[in-house]
């Protein structure tokens, strides 16, 4: 007995629910082009992924390493959590993504307008939540002393997702244990469907640490 479509479709939406989420658990970026490629086959969306990689190349968001080769131009090599945001906002154009929170428009609206003064201070984990409360989104784990990514979004696709892309390392040279800092700090902001280097707002230590160009 073989499952349906329409049961093999929701299957396949809970697993890119959990990979986004988790993705050093499942492999990388290659088992996301795999998992997407799938649903967009089920869906009759033949050139799916090659559409969805074009889009981002045109935005020089997507480079022959992939979407990770466009975030090391930006963000840390080990900033991981950043690399499922560029698919959730694809998944969730699609109605793939699910929110573990919405925004309201007020507070998504809000929340733009005070991106600008909020990245001029160094901030941390608990500052962002602090200010905005919990994410719609997490990716990356719990624990309080590693990397994550936070993102903001409503229940309106029209409204860009907005995420806060915390980093916690080691200094170059130094032991990778503990790190640096007692918390994630906030590294940049990202949103927007714009070229994809004016997409980021960094804070000061993010500007500091930003991969040479």
């Amino acid at each position: 007995m073989v499952r349906s479509a329409e049961a093999m479709h929701a299957y396949l939406i809970d697993q890119v629910n959990l990979m986004l989420r988790r993705l050093e658990m499942y492999g990388g970026e290659p088992a996301l082009w795999t998992l997407f490629d799938h649903l967009f086959f089920l869906e009759e969306a033949d050139n799916g992924i090659a559409d969805l990689h074009e889009s981002w190349r045109a935005r020089n968001a997507f480079t022959p390493t992939g979407v990770k080769g466009a975030l090391q131009r930006h963000l840390p090599d080990d900033l991981c959590s950043a690399l499922p945001s560029m698919y959730a906002e694809a998944a969730r154009q699609r109605g793939w993504l699910r929110l573990d929170r919405a925004l309201t428009t007020d507070e998504h609206t809000a929340l733009r307008a005070s991106i600008e003064a909020f990245v001029t201070e160094n901030r941390t984990w608990h500052d962002v939540l602090d200010t905005f409360g919990p994410p719609s989104v997490l990716f990356g784990g719990t624990n309080p002393r590693y990397e994550k990514t936070l993102a903001y979004a409503t229940e309106d696709k029209s409204d860009p997702m907005v995420f806060f892309h915390l980093w916690n390392g080691s200094d170059p040279g130094t032991k990778t244990w503990p790190p640096k800092y007692n918390e994630p700090i906030l590294f940049a902001v990202r949103y927007g469907m714009v070229p994809f280097a004016a997409s980021f707002c960094f804070t000061p230590e993010g500007t500091r640490r930003r991969p040479p160009e």
